[in-house]
């Protein structure tokens, strides 16, 4: 006997929230988030923009809470990390967010193509709590590396920092952008962290 299908508007028992959260997921993916209006995320949700607003605010507020939600889910990963030495440690958080993101394909759509965007509310780039606090935490280990004799001396632990996510984060969207359209970045996600590795093996000082 086959199971039905859950619906765009999620499981029956799903309160409203999630129901507007999956909804507006799922057509941030689909159509993008400038083309996606709160009508239509409402509707999907089977419930009222009114309901939506009290929820989220607006349409950014509920993007701003898919991403969060989306850092959340990789929170109690993280914190399992501690401990480790740094450089493994750095490289096992990268390889959690590529598992996570590999697992919610439209949570990694809408992190890599819609993360970055300035918005029409304040001309703002998005930078959510979730996202600074994962921020936070590769700092201190960077931080812990330099205390210990690991970092190299010239590298200001922001410069380490914004290099390896910043290259990472481009390495997953140029891989994205190859399957959603031809563009030339066809490498695997083993290539993507032997990448990672060779440049955060130049950061590191050899005891």
């Amino acid at each position: 006997m086959q199971t039905a299908p859950v619906s765009p508007e999620g499981p029956p028992t799903w309160r409203s929230r999630e129901r507007i959260l999956h909804a507006a997921k799922t057509l941030f993916a689909e159509r993008g988030y400038d083309n996606t209006s709160t009508v239509a995320i409402a509707r999907m949700a089977g419930t009222s923009e009114s309901q939506l607003v009290k929820h989220f605010g607006s349409k950014e507020g509920l993007l701003e809470a898919i991403f969060d939600d989306g850092w959340a889910a990789m929170s109690e990963g993280l914190l399992a990390l501690q401990g480790r030495p740094g450089p493994e440690r750095l490289r096992a958080m990268m390889d959690l967010v590529l598992r996570r993101l590999q697992h919610d394909p439209e949570l990694k759509e809408l992190m890599l193509l819609e993360g970055r965007r300035v918005r029409k509310e304040g001309h703002m780039i998005m930078l959510t709590r979730g996202f600074l606090d994962f921020v936070g935490s590769i700092d201190s280990v960077l931080e812990e590396m330099r205390a210990a004799g690991r970092l190299r001396p010239d590298l200001p632990v922001e410069v380490a920092r914004s290099a390896l996510m910043g290259m990472f984060e481009g390495l997953l969207r140029d891989q994205l952008l190859a399957r959603r359209a031809n563009y030339h970045a066809s490498y695997s996600d083993a290539q993507l962290r032997q990448v990672f590795d060779l440049v955060l093996a130049s950061f590191i000082l050899r005891s």
